[in-house]
């Protein structure tokens, strides 16, 4: 099969794309033939190797993949089914989906929902995904499109791309926050009403802002997700899933004990099913393939490899799909 693998070298390690023995498949009770991937965050850190993600190698990587299952041992799961993975530590610590062919556990796997093809899926992608997640956090916060606006950032990657959709498709206003003004009209094409220069918030702030949104959406962390906090309405909630800015919080206990705001950590990679399946359900229901093409570019797996440092760097926007077969 072809697909990317990284190996271990004295100096770091090296990713490129091969041919590679099937027969070194890792341990699973399903194998599947991968359609689409997708390349994340985390999977140009394992490319690039500017970040110690890979636990074990060699190692494919790529945290999210669709296809069809092409064999199975599960009782859930038979020869045909349209299926979906996210996370539980595929490339890293288990082959992922940046090759032809996956083998993983089977309880892994959520089934494709209807109308949605295997593309449509990995253009949603483990971003989508996440940003999904999010957005239940905030429904079942009591969030409601009636109580005012909602604050998205890193509004031109992958997750703020889809999260301003969905949050859109809601009836919800939308604040984008973003470092590339030029993306303007973008944001304003995926529904955002209001953009405002990231540097309104990448700075150290002061413990409580003005009121300026009822929840917030933040994938970036750092002094970023400190300012969404402070500048949150009382009782209002913000969804912390990224770190693109850093892994520190460097913050004040004061939006929480004088304003009641909720900080809920959103987890991708080790979500419950049931919150897996709920998530996919929605995103079936509420995104239009016609709108969410424009936030998608298709690439094979060398161009994956060449991309990597550009995703770290954020110079990509939306989300970049990867067709295994080219």
């Amino acid at each position: 099969m072809k697909g990317i693998l990284i190996e271990k070298q004295d100096s770091g390690s090296r990713a490129s794309v091969m041919t590679i023995d099937e027969a070194n498949l890792p341990a699973g009770d399903v194998t599947v033939r991968v359609e689409w991937s997708t390349l994340n965050y985390k999977d140009a850190l394992a490319i690039t190797g500017r970040s110690p993600v890979v636990r074990s190698f060699p190692m494919v990587p790529g945290i999210d993949f669709a296809g069809v299952v092409e064999s199975s041992e599960h009782a859930y799961w038979k020869a045909g089914d349209q299926v979906i993975l996210n996370g539980y530590g595929v490339g890293e610590k288990h082959w992922g989906g940046l090759a032809q062919r996956a083998r993983v556990n089977g309880d892994w796997l959520v089934r494709t929902p209807a109308p949605l093809t295997s593309r449509d899926a990995m253009a949603v992608g483990t971003a989508g995904y996440t940003a999904m997640l999010c957005v239940l956090a905030l429904e079942r916060h009591g969030v409601t499109p009636d109580q005012g606006k909602v604050l998205v950032t890193g509004a031109a990657g992958g997750v703020g791309s889809v999260a301003i959709m969905l949050l859109a498709k809601r009836g919800y206003q939308v604040i984008a926050s973003t470092g590339r003004p030029n993306e303007a009209a973008y944001l304003h094409e995926l529904g955002a009403q209001e953009i405002i220069d990231r540097a309104e918030l990448s700075s150290p702030g002061k413990p409580l802002a003005k009121e300026r949104w009822v929840a917030a959406i933040d994938a970036v962390g750092s002094h970023t997700l400190a300012n969404a906090c402070a500048g949150t309405a009382y009782g209002g909630i913000v969804a912390a899933c990224g770190l693109a800015q850093g892994m520190d919080f460097p913050a004040s206990v004061a939006p929480f004990i004088l304003r009641g705001v909720t900080l809920a950590g959103i987890d991708s990679v080790m979500a419950p099913r049931a919150r897996r399946v709920d998530a996919w359900q929605r995103i079936a229901q509420d995104l239009n393939p016609e709108r969410l093409a424009s936030v998608v570019k298709q690439i094979g797996l060398d161009e994956a490899l060449a991309a990597a440092p550009d995703v770290l760097d954020g110079k990509v926007r939306g989300r970049l799909v990867v067709d295994v077969n080219r």
